[in-house]
């Protein structure tokens, strides 16, 4: 849904959106289980930036949720996460800050977006969010054993039969120490 600059100057525009799985492009390891339902408005704020300029803003307002499958860091098994997330973003023209000097940026203004053309495509602004809203690893469970780095089997389900133990060639030099001091 594209919302649109012409629209927003006669009013604000209302939405209530739902996106099936695999509408919304959220990656490759992030597989949506549930439709993607979103529900706020988008309004036009106008700021005047001197005597004669005015920026168009968007802001957009609302909620969503659905219910993502991520695979575990550790072990890759697939992790469910239920999204239920709030949002009341600012879009600005791209390009409208360019050209000035550089100046240190105020936590307001760390939080605007920008929008090229004539409106903003309100998928963009749930893909943005729904990947906000996970964490950056997720784990399966606090004591997940992972995968044998040798052979690949998850340690979750049994341990492997991998007896081999590679040693990292670094420490040999302390355990020549420690088979002295042993003796």
């Amino acid at each position: 849904m594209l919302i649109e600059l012409k629209d927003l100057e006669i009013n604000p525009v209302d939405f209530r959106e739902e996106f099936g799985p695999g509408v919304i492009d959220l990656g490759e390891e992030v597989r949506q289980r549930s439709p993607l339902r979103s529900e706020g408005r988008a309004d036009l704020v106008e700021e005047h930036h001197g005597k004669h300029k005015v920026v168009q803003d968007i802001r957009v307002k609302g909620k969503l949720d659905t219910s993502l499958e991520v695979p575990c860091a550790r072990c890759l098994e697939p992790v469910v996460h239920a999204v239920e997330r709030s949002f009341d973003l600012l879009y600005r023209p791209l390009g409208i800050d360019s050209g000035h000097e550089e100046l240190s940026v105020t936590d307001a203004e760390a939080e605007i977006g920008y929008y090229e053309g004539e409106g903003l495509l309100l998928e963009d602004t749930l893909r943005e969010q729904v990947l906000l809203a996970l964490p950056l690893k997720t784990i399966c469970r606090e004591d997940c054993k992972g995968l044998c780095p040798h052979c690949g089997k998850n340690l979750n389900e049994n341990q492997c039969s991998c007896v081999d133990e590679v040693e990292d060639p670094r420490w040999s030099a302390l355990k020549e120490i420690r088979d002295k001091l042993n003796q």
